[in-house]
């Protein structure tokens, strides 16, 4: 994240993405494939780590390989198979989402996952069980514990999806969106930007 002064002198948070240039490697139509989308591929790959199938994939849309590909349903303007995709498609002042993994931080207990108070003061015999999370309810019925109880486990590395963000400013040479907010995901991590 960075920031930018606004034109009334407001320091406004905000994120830099490089979006583009992406190319159409696959149109798909309802009768071929039972729904319209595009795909879109960004990202240089090395033709020495890509399989021959998707060699030949890329090779259909006169293209060189890529790493990430993605599908849209829902597109403005009528693509052709190797058409490229700019960031000149959106304009300041637009709204958009953005959705990518969230930063994965491991197994977590209920303290830091869950935001659990722990067992309290050392009293009653307590002396190392301080953020532990404490009875699980249930006794001999149901004799077992039930589904979606707020325990450890995996914290982050989960699908996330930032809505709203606006566009502050797009600069079309070097395909930069500077959009207001933060977005999912560590740094250089890939994201999708949907209108």
């Amino acid at each position: 994240m960075t920031s930018i002064f606004s034109a009334d002198g407001k320091n406004v948070p905000c994120t830099v993405l490089e979006a583009g240039p992406c190319v159409i490697t696959q149109v798909k139509t309802v009768e071929k494939d039972g729904y319209d989308a595009y795909q879109l591929a960004y990202g240089d790959k090395k033709e020495k780590s890509t399989t021959k199938a998707m060699l030949g994939h890329f090779k259909k849309a006169g293209t060189a390989p890529k790493r990430k590909l993605t599908e849209f349903t829902t597109f403005q303007d009528e693509l052709n198979l190797g058409d490229e995709v700019t960031v000149e498609i959106f304009a300041e002042g637009d709204f958009v989402d953005v959705v990518g993994l969230s930063k994965g931080k491991g197994f977590q207990g209920v303290v830091k996952r869950h935001g659990f108070g722990g067992v309290g003061g050392q009293t009653h015999g307590q002396h190392n069980r301080l953020r532990a999370p404490g009875s699980l309810g249930a006794s001999s019925f149901p004799s077992r514990v039930f589904k979606g109880m707020r325990m450890g486990g995996q914290t982050g590395n989960k699908r996330v999806k930032a809505i709203n963000l606006e566009i502050l400013k797009v600069f079309p040479e070097q395909n930069l969106l500077v959009v207001k907010g933060s977005v999912p995901g560590a740094k250089g991590s890939f994201v999708i930007v949907e209108k």
